[in-house]
């Protein structure tokens, strides 16, 4: 599966005092599809990171179409980019409930061993489930 949907309310904290998302709130709706994107194909964030292996984010853009406003409920779309060895890419859509593109997104990840901070190759779980 190369894509997921998950659905999100805006809440008033994530607003400024136009009501409009404040942009860095956007990272986290990224971060959120990833994990169900995750979760979805039965990996578990959590699990990858008490044996050892995490995922942080070495790039990450975004490209704001329209505003998304509080109490606006959101679809997030999450797809698998590009797998790579080391490295794992997303792309990211953003709709509101009339399905206007919002925000489109665009994040690279490597796997990495937290004992030695290097890059490593994945799990091979996750490659079987990510067809590495």
């Amino acid at each position: 599966m190369n894509f997921h949907e998950f659905k999100v309310r805006v809440r008033y904290a994530e607003t400024d005092q136009m009501g409009v998302v404040y942009h860095g709130n956007y990272a986290q709706y990224f971060e959120m599809g990833r994990v169900e994107w995750l979760r979805n194909l039965g990996i578990s964030y959590k699990s990858m990171e008490e044996a050892g292996i995490m995922l942080p984010v070495v790039s990450l853009t975004m490209n704001y179409k329209k505003p998304a406003r509080y109490d606006d409920l959101l679809s997030v779309k999450t797809i698998l980019k590009k797998q790579d060895g080391v490295k794992i890419e997303f792309d990211y859509e953003i709709y509101n409930e009339k399905q206007e593109l919002l925000t489109t997104g665009y994040s690279m990840l490597v796997f990495v061993d937290m004992k030695t901070g290097r890059p490593t190759s994945p799990p091979q779980y996750v490659k079987e489930k990510l067809n590495f």
